[in-house]
């Protein structure tokens, strides 16, 4: 099998409360699209991109998930196997920047530490705030995540999010192949090339406690590419 036959995909939760902008978010960054319609989601939706990271092909796998209560017992099932998150609040919605721990902490239950970054969507709305910009800085700061202010509408920030998941990544997964000792046990991050099934990127608890995760998923592409994805479009599936 050839290394260019090989492609990375990296599973990314976008988490926060409900009419915050998730939806809107992936929509945009796959889609190029925007609409104001809103329509609550249903569970949790799929969409997909791939983009280049240092001469490597990477598949992001974006998974929308739905902000009400009602729906936690369905959306917590699918954070499991996630290496990288997102979590939104709206400028305008004071209730969803109060929630953002919790969140963060809905997600580190199932998958450990990952990759996060916290994003402040509608920002176009500024006269509309209801959060404090020092507020928001300061929760990031306390949270140490890495913090986007973000306008779906007006396209700001949005690829630059998922960028940054991106690298952040695949920085962790290198530094922990490189300080990796000569063992069986594999670290969290290291890539799974052996098996492609849908336990590759589980979390696994071990008898001490920790948690450990299997690298980004690597699948065969034979060769070919769906010509979408090479033009940075997504599928939904």
């Amino acid at each position: 099998m050839r290394e260019e036959d090989v492609e990375t995909a990296i599973k990314v939760v976008v988490v926060g409360n409900g009419a915050v902008g998730k939806s809107s978010m992936i929509q945009r960054y796959c889609k190029g699209i925007f609409t104001k319609d809103y329509k609550k989601t249903i569970g949790v939706d799929f969409l997909e991109r791939q983009i280049e990271v240092n001469n490597e092909d990477i598949r992001l796998m974006l998974w929308d998930t739905a902000g009400q209560e009602e729906f936690d017992a369905i959306t917590k099932a699918y954070y499991r196997g996630a290496q990288a998150c997102v979590l939104v609040f709206s400028t305008t919605d004071r209730q969803s920047f109060e929630a953002i721990e919790s969140w963060k902490g809905k997600v580190e239950d199932e998958c450990g530490d990952i990759p996060t970054v916290l994003v402040q969507n509608k920002i176009d709305l500024l006269e509309d705030a209801k959060v404090e910009t020092e507020e928001a800085d300061t929760l990031a700061k306390k949270l140490k995540l890495r913090f986007y202010r973000t306008s779906v509408k007006d396209n700001l920030n949005v690829d630059d999010v998922f960028r940054y998941l991106a690298d952040k990544y695949l920085e962790r997964v290198q530094a922990m192949v490189e300080e990796e000792p000569q063992t069986n046990q594999p670290k969290i991050g290291m890539f799974n090339t052996v098996t492609s099934n849908a336990n590759s990127s589980t979390k696994k608890k071990e008898d001490n406690g920790t948690i450990q995760l299997s690298g980004p998923n690597k699948r065969r592409t034979h060769g070919k590419k769906n010509p979408l994805s090479m033009l940075g479009k997504c599928q939904l599936l």
